[in-house]
């Protein structure tokens, strides 16, 4: 078992941004720490014909479903991707391939070299993301973006709710997350077997997986927890980077204190992979609604 592993979970619409994602790595991976890539068996060939067979350890979602006896694969198969990529990805641990792993997504590059000591203390515990998401809410806040704010707190409670804890709201996001395996059995030993509760049912769009680990850290303390910043600088919408980017910011000055960045998915529409199934008239009406969110940046 490796102490310390890089791991993202994919799929087909996302495998240009891998493809950037892998070749950032190539670069800034300085201790050639194993980057992990886990798809629907069904997608592998697709993803060797984007990505090629190098630099990466391909290993199917089926396996890391199965490694938990207590899935059920029929619920797997029945939930939408975007959940059951969550608890895919909280599930990796399951594997055996590693203690911890920095778990990214597909919309992530690396702007910077990083080391195995970005992640793990030199008593070889991982660092935990864990902080308050302030300086967001103040851009959020600056843009009158109030929702955002709004919406990530009543989230947070949600989820803190669950664990019986009160106090401050605690964020383990953005990604990449850095993952103990001790943590999330922890979470399997001391809530969820004793309750008879299921991680498939757990995790929902309104218990999301990067807060449920930050709350069974606390809960159940099965690591140190030493906390750090984000390690990538995130651009959550499209108004966010533009404002970014009209103020000065840059990769290079990025790289001062992120070792990457990361473009949300939902808005960078131009790296989807494969034929887009929107209707032309709806493909305009975004370019457009994005071109009037540009123009506002500059007020």
């Amino acid at each position: 078992m490796k102490d310390f592993v890089l791991y993202c979970k994919s799929y087909p619409r996302d495998f240009l941004r891998l493809k950037r994602l892998l070749e950032s790595i190539k670069i800034f991976n300085v201790d050639q720490l194993d980057f992990y890539i886990s798809t629907p068996r069904s997608d592998k060939n697709t993803l060797e014909q984007v990505l090629g067979k190098d630099a990466y350890i391909w290993v199917a979602d089926e396996d890391i479903v199965a490694a938990n006896p207590k899935s059920d694969f029929q619920q797997y198969q029945a939930m939408p991707g975007g959940l059951s990529q969550q608890i895919v990805k909280s599930e990796f641990w399951r594997l055996g391939l590693a203690a911890n792993y920095l778990c990214l997504d597909s919309d992530s590059l690396f702007i910077h070299q990083f080391y195995k000591s970005d992640f793990m203390s030199p008593d070889g515990d991982p660092y935990t993301v864990l902080h308050q998401n302030k300086e967001f809410f103040q851009i959020a806040t600056n843009r009158g973006q109030d929702r955002v704010e709004r919406d990530l707190k009543v989230e947070a409670e949600r989820v803190q709710a669950l664990f019986g804890r009160q106090g401050p709201n605690f964020y383990c996001a953005p990604a990449p997350f850095i993952w103990s395996a001790k943590v999330w059995r922890s979470l399997d030993q001391e809530y969820l077997t004793p309750n008879k509760i299921s991680i498939w049912n757990f995790i929902t769009p309104t218990h999301p997986e990067s807060l449920i680990y930050g709350e069974a850290l606390l809960k159940f303390r099965a690591i140190p927890l030493i906390a750090i910043e984000p390690l990538f600088r995130v651009y959550h919408y499209d108004w966010q980077y533009f404002l970014m980017r009209r103020i000065g910011e840059t990769h290079a000055k990025i790289a001062k204190h992120y070792l990457g960045v990361i473009y949300q998915s939902a808005w960078e529409a131009e790296l989807n992979f494969g034929v887009s199934q929107k209707s032309l008239p709806s493909r305009l009406l975004k370019r457009i609604k994005r071109f009037g969110r540009f123009l506002q940046s500059f007020i």
